[in-house]
Formats: C-alpha cells, structure tokens, sequence
C-alpha cells in the first residue's frame, strides 16, 4: 500500500493551498480517509476525515470553516482545500486510510502517507 501526498508548499498568512494524497496498493473505497498534522515539537493531531463515498465529513474546530475535504475515488485520491491558512498551521500533514471506524485517533489508521509540509509565513 502507497500513500503519497502532495501539494505542500510555503505561503502567506491568508492564502490557499490544495494538498492532494494517491493511493495505490489497497481498495480505495473501502477506507475512511483522513488528513492528520504535526507541528515542530509536536504530537500528530486529527485535522478531517472523510466516509468511503464522501458522504459524510467531519473536521477538527481548528480548521472548520476554513479546509474542506474531499476525495475521489475512480481516481483514488483525496484532498484537502486549505483557505485562510494562518501561521498556526504550519506542519506536515499526512494522509492516512482507516478500513474499520471512523476515528479522529491517529492510533487507529492503518496506513500512512509520507507527510508534505505546508508553511504559512506571517
């Protein structure tokens, strides 16, 4: 099973970006997708996640209002629109594939992405 994330990048305070994460190796609609961040020093901490037909989405109160997540799955990708973006969410964010609950646990995904940074510059 491959994850790989994309889309990172540095921008201002303010600004957009667009992560994107393919995955091969595994039925994709089959799993809950989710994106999770860590910061420099920090623990990986739970950002959305979203059901097998993208029906259903959920999102931590940090990012609500401002990302958006959504997948694809003829293409077998998910993605993550980030709007608004504050220097607070500087990290690398990681895409991640959960086949039995929904969950914000990091502990429950079974498989990982590689991680892309995003920088937002104050």
């Amino acid at each position: 099973v491959q994850l790989q994330a994309s889309g990172g990048g540095l921008v201002q305070a303010g600004g957009s970006l667009r992560l994107s994460c393919a995955a091969s190796g595994l039925t994709f609609s089959r799993y809950l997708m989710g994106w999770f961040r860590q910061a420099p020093g920090q623990e990986r901490e739970f950002v959305a996640h979203i059901s097998l037909k993208g029906g259903s989405t959920y999102y931590a109160d940090s990012v609500k209002g401002r990302f958006t997540i959504s997948r694809d799955n003829p293409k077998n990708t998910v993605y993550l629109q980030m709007n608004s973006l504050k220097p607070e969410d500087t990290a690398v964010y990681y895409c991640a594939a959960e086949s039995i609950r929904t969950s914000v646990s990091a502990s429950d995904y079974d498989y990982w992405g590689q991680g892309t940074l995003v920088t937002v510059s104050s």
